[in-house]
């Protein structure tokens, strides 16, 4: 089965690499990235907040060395804009210029969630809301072309924050007393929804969601909620109607609106044993670097192991650049996306 299941994969991804490889050169005239942390590449640097990663050893395989990305390399619009054409990085919000409005913009906030609490015991954030203002005022002050922003690309990588620093966290926060596991999807849902909104009314028409990962899987989850064991089957559990209504929103877009393409892409499901074996991964519930009992980040210059590539995490939540590598090119072919590849999404 696993035999079967390997070659099918291999058949599927060297089809999608062959269609990629027909498309060449710098397929959108910008890209603009929104999220958290999986996306964030130094928004956080000048924020009073716990997360922020720019220190050693976050960037020990980065060219810039640590820059603010939660990995110890590129992260995933990082290897999207790669794909895309791009031939330099999107610049973070907060040292990008208003000209750059027209290439490109990543906006995303260590800590940032679909609710503005969330993440509030860790200090300051850019939550989604504002990320969205933020490109507002830089596309409007930019005089960005209503046209060209529909042919631009747009990432989004939200929730994971509403779960991992609200739902699942205790005092302040009283969503996890107030919500059953599928009345908070629907609640998150709905804030969701109107975000998109926004943005198709500022002009996006390409964009890729990106669904909530197995969090429960995460080593800080593992420790917390699955007894150090295996993950944490209720933490899993309550992310599935999140996901599944994520899906049926970006459907429900494509089918009101008929000038956009909208993609989902569903992390979830493409993490299990198998997968992970067949691209090399060895050790996928601990963590790479050194992160000190009760902690998530990676302790200031302590060790990290040498075999970066076969491991999931880099730290006890965020991914090793390879692990973002395979993400990355995955939903630019179309293996974990639907109804279209990001590829698609370009053309």
């Amino acid at each position: 089965m696993a035999d079967k299941m390997f070659k099918a994969l291999l058949w599927a991804f060297a089809t999608a690499v062959l269609m990629a490889e027909a498309v060449r050169g710098q397929q959108v005239p910008c890209y603009f990235v929104l999220g958290d942390s999986v996306f964030d590449n130094g928004n956080n640097n000048d924020l009073d907040t716990l997360a922020k990663v720019n220190y050693s050893p976050y960037g020990i395989d980065f060219a810039r060395g640590p820059t603010g990305r939660f990995s110890n390399g590129r992260n995933i619009p990082d290897f999207i804009a790669e794909e895309v054409g791009f031939k330099y990085d999107i610049p973070p919000f907060i040292r990008a210029s208003t000209e750059q409005a027209h290439t490109g913009i990543n906006y995303a906030s260590g800590g940032a969630g679909l609710l503005e609490e969330t993440s509030q015991h860790l200090g300051e954030r850019i939550s989604f809301e504002k990320q969205i203002t933020n490109h507002r005022n830089m596309i409007l002050t930019a005089r960005v072309p209503p046209e060209k922003l529909k042919k631009c690309l747009y990432t989004i990588n939200i929730g994971s924050n509403d779960y991992l620093n609200n739902y699942f966290m205790p005092a302040p926060y009283t969503t996890n007393g107030n919500f059953s596991f599928d009345g908070y999807a629907d609640y998150l849902i709905r804030s969701y929804r109107s975000y998109l909104k926004s943005l198709y009314i500022l002009g996006a028409r390409k964009v890729a969601v990106f669904g909530v990962s197995k969090l429960g899987c995460t080593p800080r989850m593992i420790a917390s909620h699955g007894g150090g064991k295996g993950c944490a089957a209720e933490v899993n559990k309550a992310v599935e109607p999140f996901n599944k209504n994520l899906k049926a929103l970006v459907f429900e877009f494509n089918r009101n609106f008929a000038d956009v393409k909208f993609t989902f892409v569903d992390l979830f499901s493409s993490q299990n044993p198998i997968e992970y074996f067949i691209l090399g991964f060895t050790v996928t519930d601990k963590s790479c670097c050194t992160v000190e009992s009760g902690q998530e980040l990676c302790a200031a210059n302590k060790s990290v192991c040498p075999n970066r590539g076969q491991y999931v995490y880099w730290d006890n939540v965020h991914s090793t650049e390879a692990a973002n590598k395979v993400v990355a090119e995955a939903a630019f072919v179309g293996l974990i996306t639907s109804p279209y590849s990001i590829l698609l999404l370009t053309l």
